[in-house]
């Protein structure tokens, strides 16, 4: 048996942000993060809605990029203090990610960080509050998800904590929101959504209901991304929509080790100057994750399937799977994300010698290895990586050497 759970209402379109005022309920607590939702003027009307919805309002604003469990912990809180029965969480991927988290620990106030990421193991929610996401980026699609990502500072490592019940109530897909990110942040959460659109398709999990949504949101994006990366307005209208569905899709199919690798990367360098922003990891271990999940004869033909979806030719699987690959690196060249970890800058953009020094990936890549293949994200890959593998892996994206074991 298999489950599919996406949340009970989703609201699309322009202005749909006006629906928060058709909720029901006597408390809301709004969750954003470090001021775009109020410079842009979305945090005040949201305000204003729920007002008109009869709620008194409280905000927990500043959740940082990459939230903490520091974060996670003051929001409950908050919470708790306040006790609201509507949690809407508005903003980035963090805020949403964080309020999920945060509302674990409001409901069960005893209930450690440990138990959190405990896979599919959390207890009953909405026994206090409701939940509603409202993205403003497009690629995490945590308002349709069952996961939410929490970074452990002290051990710089992110945990993906998933389950059903921390999958939101309502989501309001509203383009307006979208249409304020910068450049560099359209790029980045979009090829975050298409590497869950080709991780949920080829996901040992895929089922006939998260295939139609993998491949439609892939060629969504194929169309839509680097227009929308570009300013068109509509194509990031579009991309909002696309993201969404690539959510619905992994959030049932689950993922890959496209995003373990991605989870135990992203903060372990931080000694050395900088994050690798998540979509930019995605984007830049994908192609290495098809040429090596492509020794599999399954996931090979998943490829080619969506290869051909895309339109980019090959007669044989092998010349498909390599063409995806190549037309994945073309995009990264398009959205100006480097190939590898080694001309990886610490603004995010390709250098000729990035932030992370050769010697300490080498000293730590067994313990990052180590760690992917723990991830919650390895169960569902349709290759299970030994140490060695994921070494060898991790050093082709370090180095942007060919995967040929």
């Amino acid at each position: 048996m298999a489950r599919f759970t996406l949340p009970r209402d989703l609201y699309h379109g322009k202005g749909s942000l006006a629906v928060l005022k058709d909720l029901k309920g006597t408390r809301a607590m709004i969750c954003v993060g470090g001021g775009s939702m109020k410079k842009f003027g979305f945090l005040d009307r949201a305000i204003e809605y729920l007002k008109e919805a009869g709620m008194e309002v409280e905000v927990f604003e500043g959740i940082e990029p990459d939230p903490s469990v520091d974060t996670v912990m003051r929001g409950a809180e908050a919470m708790l203090k306040f006790q609201p029965d509507w949690i809407v969480a508005m903003g980035g991927g963090s805020p949403i990610d964080a309020a999920k988290a945060m509302w674990i620990k409001y409901e069960y106030p005893e209930t450690t960080f440990e138990d959190m990421c405990k896979v599919f193991g959390l207890p009953k929610l909405r026994q206090k509050a409701h939940f509603c996401a409202i993205p403003s980026t497009s690629g995490t699609a945590t308002e349709v998800t069952a996961f939410s990502v929490i970074t452990d500072y002290e051990k710089g490592i992110k945990y993906p904590l998933a389950d059903f019940e921390i999958t939101p109530d309502v989501a309001i897909v509203d383009p307006d929101l979208a249409e304020t990110m910068p450049k560099k942040l359209v790029a980045h959460t979009g090829m975050d959504a298409m590497t869950h659109a080709v991780e949920a398709y080829v996901s040992t999990a895929n089922c006939d209901y998260t295939d139609p949504l993998a491949l439609h949101a892939i060629k969504m994006i194929q169309e839509d991304l680097v227009d929308s990366y570009n300013g068109d307005m509509d194509k990031r209208a579009k991309m909002h929509n696309a993201q969404c569905m690539a959510g619905m899709a992994f959030s049932n199919a689950l993922l890959g080790i496209v995003h373990s690798m991605a989870h135990k990367t992203g903060a372990i360098f931080e000694d050395h100057g900088a994050h690798i922003i998540h979509g930019a990891a995605n984007a830049m271990y994908l192609p290495k994750v098809i040429a090596y999940n492509a020794k599999d004869e399954t996931a090979a033909k998943r490829y080619g399937a969506i290869a051909d979806h895309m339109g980019l030719g090959g007669q044989t699987t092998e010349e498909k799977v390599a063409n995806l690959i190549a037309y994945l690196r073309k995009m990264n060249d398009a959205l100006n994300i480097p190939q590898c970890i080694k001309n990886y800058g610490a603004d995010s953009y390709p250098t000729e010698q990035g932030f992370v020094p050769e010697d300490v990936f080498l000293a730590r890549l067994p313990e990052i290895a180590k760690n992917a293949i723990a991830d919650a994200c390895t169960g569902s890959n349709p290759r299970q990586p030994s140490q060695e593998e994921m070494e060898k892996l991790l050093k082709c994206c370090y180095y942007d050497t060919e995967v040929d074991f």
